[in-house]
């Protein structure tokens, strides 16, 4: 994750907010669910789901290239107490060039 540049006008974001007010849950919030389930070994049953998605977005500083993008999603979600933020890239969506990027100190993991 590095900072987008959308000012020449290549990649799209958008984001869809999920309702879980509905008998049968939509899939992709039946899908969140299951990855929390799986991955932390505790039940979670999502109250609110948001998903955003970055598509071809190019790397700071941007040039007017569509050939160096990196797309990828965030996926919130809360059952009220708890909340989650699942990061989802494309399988060889990421296609910045990290040497020519604005940092060259990056740190990758989580804590």
């Amino acid at each position: 994750w590095d900072d987008a540049d959308f000012s020449q006008g290549v990649g799209t974001t958008w984001y869809q907010e999920y309702s879980t007010l509905t008998p049968t849950p939509d899939p992709l919030v039946q899908d969140v669910e299951a990855k929390i389930e799986k991955y932390l070994q505790t039940r979670y049953e999502a109250k609110w789901t948001l998903k955003v998605t970055w598509e071809k977005a190019p790397a700071y500083p941007s040039r007017h290239d569509d050939t160096e993008t990196n797309t990828y999603q965030a996926v919130l979600t809360t059952d009220g107490t708890r909340s989650f933020a699942l990061l989802l890239y494309q399988d060889g969506g990421m296609r910045w060039d990290y040497t020519r990027l604005a940092a060259d100190n990056m740190l990758i993991g989580f804590s």
